[in-house]
Order: structure tokens, then C-alpha cells, then sequence
């Protein structure tokens, strides 16, 4: 299986927290001023990294509605000072994602701030979401990280992913090997329909049959009573939703709750 991360042993599953954003300035849900922002986002990665997770993932969670591709250049700027305010106060890997679908701007965010790898949504094909049809973005990204020297930065995307259907049914194993071989993701996520919302475990061992060199994340729907569904089929995991106060994704990150699920996986 290819190597993520140095700190990652390859025999042990990973736990990624999500660190959601409140909507940035210029967002229609727009309440808090970036220091405030700031000092919410740091209050969470504390919580996660005393909780014992071995990654954090930052997204614009409360931008909604998203962009379908590219976000204004104030969303970037303001999601790389928060960036590199994470990086600056935890040594653990941190991911990026900018919905709902703009890798190229995670990438540069990556980049700038030394964080680890990305979330793209849709990396190769495309998609019919809420922001109309998402597009492919594996041309264009791969040929960015070679402009920028960014080859490190490693690249999760998503098979059929959550809050989207397919133009076209097309086998999820195909699926898969676009991403794999065409799109050259590093590691491949599989959800369930929604944020929150549980990820089938077939569809999961499904995913890892076809790409058994490719490590698989679990991105939606874990839980401690869920996630020893996953052992044999996940390498790690993405955890938002279930590890905030009453499982409501914008609330803060709760201590009790991280160390809970962590707990299972010792």
C-alpha cells in the first residue's frame, strides 16, 4: 500500500478530524470576523490532537451554498492564513479541502501553509450536485503540483461521492480505476449520500477489491458503534459530525467524544 505520511504506519488505521470552517467573509451565512474564526478552528485542532488523532482535514464547511468550481480569490486567501495559524500550532497532517469542487485552489492553500494532502470531490468524470454539473479536475491539478513542486502533497478523491449522482451509471469499480490510474489519486474516499450519513460497507470492500494497493478512507458516517464495519475493507477515516457536541457538524469538537472513538481502534 502506498505510504501517506511518514507519522502513518502502514499497519494501523488513521483518523482524520475535520476542522469545519464557519462561513468565511463574503458567504451568505457570514457572522464571525477571521480572528474569531481562527480561534474556534485552533480550539478544535487542540481537541482533536489531545483526543489522539493521527490528522486534520480544513474545509469551508459553512460557505454554503458552494461554488461549483473555482472560489473567489478572498476565499483563498483567508482559508490560507488559517491554514498556515493550524499548521503553526499542531506537528499533525493536515489536509485541505475547498468546496465544492476547487483542487486547484487546496492545492495552492497546501502548498503555501506545508499541509500534507488535499480532498477533491471530483477528480476525474463528473457529477450532478446542488451546484449543477461538477467536472473533472485531474488535468489541470496534476499539472499544477508540477508547476508549483507540490508532488508531495498527496491527493484523496472521491468515488461517487456524497450529495451527488452520476450523469451515467457506470460500475463503481470503473469508477475507481479512472481515479486510480488515469486521475493518479493517492488514496481513494468512499461516503455515504450525505454528510453524516452512513457509508455501506460493501460499497467500502467493494472500493478496496478494486483498488487494493490504494489506500481507502471512510468519509462519512463513522462512529464508534460503525467503524468495526470497516476493518478489514477502510485504512482510515474521516471524522467530523460524530465527534462534535450532539453530533451536529457546526458545533465545537467534544474531548469525550474523539477519545471514544479512538478508543475502539486501540
Amino acid at each position: 500500500m502506498k505510504s501517506l505520511h511518514p507519522s502513518w504506519p502502514p499497519d494501523r488505521q488513521i483518523v482524520i478530524g475535520m476542522l469545519h470552517l464557519p462561513a468565511l467573509a463574503g458567504a451568505p451565512l457570514a457572522k464571525l470576523g477571521l480572528q474569531q474564526i481562527r480561534d474556534a478552528i485552533l480550539r478544535d485542532a487542540e481537541t482533536l490532537a489531545a483526543g489522539g488523532v493521527h490528522g486534520l482535514m480544513m474545509e469551508n464547511f459553512g460557505d454554503v451554498p458552494f461554488f461549483p468550481g473555482a472560489v473567489p480569490v478572498h476565499v483563498v486567501a483567508q482559508m490560507t492564513a488559517l491554514a498556515c495559524a493550524v499548521r503553526a500550532a499542531t506537528d499533525l497532517p493536515l489536509g485541505i479541502n475547498v468546496l465544492r469542487n476547487d483542487g486547484r485552489a487546496a492545492l495552492a492553500i497546501a502548498h503555501a501553509a506545508g499541509a500534507d494532502f488535499i480532498r477533491v470531490n471530483v477528480l476525474c468524470g463528473a457529477r450532478v450536485a446542488d451546484q449543477g454539473l461538477i467536472q473533472g479536475i485531474a488535468h489541470d491539478l496534476r499539472r499544477d503540483q508540477v508547476l508549483l513542486g507540490a508532488t508531495n502533497v498527496k491527493i484523496f478523491a472521491d468515488v461517487d461521492v456524497k450529495h451527488s449522482a452520476p450523469l451515467a451509471e457506470r460500475p463503481l469499480e470503473d469508477e475507481v480505476a479512472d481515479v486510480v490510474e488515469r486521475g493518479r489519486a493517492d488514496a481513494v474516499v468512499v461516503s455515504g449520500a450525505g454528510t453524516g450519513k452512513a457509508t455501506d460497507p460493501a460499497k467500502a470492500e467493494r472500493v478496496k477489491r478494486a483498488a487494493p494497493e490504494t489506500p481507502v478512507f471512510i468519509g462519512s458516517g463513522i462512529t464508534p458503534e460503525t467503524i468495526a464495519q470497516f476493518r478489514d475493507s477502510a485504512d482510515g477515516f474521516i471524522v467530523g459530525t460524530a465527534l462534535k457536541q450532539n453530533g451536529t457538524a457546526t458545533n465545537p469538537v467534544e474531548l469525550t467524544l474523539v477519545r471514544a472513538l479512538l478508543a475502539v481502534l486501540s
